[in-house]
């Protein structure tokens, strides 16, 4: 065997190394939250001299829709959210997105509400959304999108990610990966209790 035989198979197993090592982190069950915040925290949501929650980030955010309306994130603030971070070139998580259209419409009489965060350019998340009849709320993050999913835990940076939030304001689960539909019922269900 030569040299140059000897280096094509040196990358080809080292290439063969990093997908598996990449697939391997996208598969990795995600963390689950119990509480985003301590029960006894101030007042007004803050700690005094702490850092903002993930869920107090989230709700400081103004995005734009797919039409470039910008959107205040405030407006979920006391609702039970399902918040889905995605990508239209992300299969599994273009998968999702009819059963949680589903999903939406059937727990909107429940007061529980389904928001998708992009993590696209706009006009990719446009053109998805033009293509797709999406019945629940999508906004736009781009890049940024992938920062605030780590806050939540997802530091693998892997899509789908969905976060429940209860009405509390508290993280109560996260899902890396394509969700089990049937599990994240069971949770919506638990929320009541």
């Amino acid at each position: 065997m030569n040299k140059q035989t000897l280096f094509t198979f040196a990358g080809i197993a080292v290439l063969a190394g990093a997908l598996g090592a990449y697939v391997g982190t996208r598969h990795q069950p995600a963390p689950t939250v119990a509480a985003s915040a301590p029960a006894d925290a101030h007042p007004a949501g803050h700690l005094a001299g702490a850092a903002d929650t993930p869920v107090e980030t989230l709700f400081a955010e103004t995005m734009n829709d797919p039409a470039g309306k910008a959107q205040a994130l405030a407006q979920w603030k006391g609702k039970p959210l399902v918040v889905n971070f995605w990508a239209p070139w992300c299969p599994p998580c273009v998968e999702e997105m009819p059963e949680l259209s589903d999903l939406a419409r059937e727990h909107s009489a429940k007061h529980i509400n389904v928001i998708g965060i992009g993590i696209d350019s706009p006009t990719n998340i446009a053109e998805f959304a033009t293509k797709f009849k999406i019945t629940y709320p999508i906004y736009v993050a781009g890049i940024n999108g992938t920062e605030l999913s780590r806050k939540f835990g997802n530091n693998a940076g892997g899509l789908p990610y969905t976060v429940l939030i209860g009405a509390d304001g508290l993280v109560k689960k996260t899902y890396l990966g394509r969700i089990k539909f049937d599990e994240l019922k069971a949770d919506l269900a638990a929320l009541k209790s």
